[in-house]
């Protein structure tokens, strides 16, 4: 009888034996229903059909300050290999945040009156996170990097309902890129490879998504598109 031949890591697995799926193909799949409900929020669609007020769209932007300031803060002075391994400097979105408010400045009346307490909850558990299981970090990275490549495609909507030139109330929705989000997926790819950290990290992303619905429904409060 011929003796079984293990196959060796640079060889394709057997046809009975599909290919493990990445971090990021386990992400996109596991969070494409929570992806598809935000794009149907009453903010998302007036957003869309340009009839969104305009401090509920400052409002987004004081509670993404919000989120962005725990989490980014959380990343930077993580010491989980796993989380150096994936974040850098160029990942860092709050500053662009704190621009595009700059320049509505008094335009808005209290836009923080808009999802303010579902943004401080967000940013709570990320702290929680850090503290407890730093990798689940990653998830909500994640997310946050992806809602980024997603306002690259409602820039211009924005744009045309503010009147808005150049990168004027715009630098955060114009701060994703394809380029951006391939290094980032690749990162997670290649620090994520153990089926328990991918589950672990996909966990942390729906609480993300269930954070970041909230924010968006408190924000749809009132709206008719």
């Amino acid at each position: 009888m011929t003796a079984h031949r293990p196959t060796r890591p640079d060889q394709p697995a057997p046809a009975d034996q599909p290919a493990r799926a990445t971090a990021a193909e386990r992400l996109r799949s596991g969070t494409r229903a929570w992806h598809d409900a935000l794009e149907a929020t009453g903010f998302a669609l007036a957003m869309l059909a340009g009839t969104l007020p305009l401090d509920r769209y400052v409002g987004q932007l004081a509670a993404q300050r919000t989120v962005l300031k725990a989490l980014e803060d959380e990343l930077s002075r993580a010491t989980d290999p796993a989380v150096t391994r994936v974040w850098s400097p160029d990942l860092v979105k709050l500053p662009l945040v704190e621009r595009d408010l700059r320049h509505f400045g008094g335009s808005c009346t209290a836009p923080e009156r808009w999802a303010a307490e579902e943004s401080r909850s967000f940013a709570d558990e990320i702290r929680r996170t850090a503290a407890d299981t730093p990798r689940e970090l990653l998830g909500f990275l994640y997310v946050l990097e992806g809602s980024t490549l997603g306002a690259l495609f409602l820039r211009r909507y924005v744009s045309a309902a503010y009147r808005l030139t150049g990168t004027d109330g715009l630098a955060y929705y114009g701060s994703g890129d394809r380029a951006r989000w391939t290094r980032l997926t690749a990162r997670l790819d290649e620090t994520l490879t153990a089926p328990d950290a991918q589950d672990q990290v996909l966990t942390a992303a729906e609480r993300a998504y269930r954070h970041t619905a909230a924010i968006s429904q408190a924000l749809s409060t009132g709206l008719t598109c």
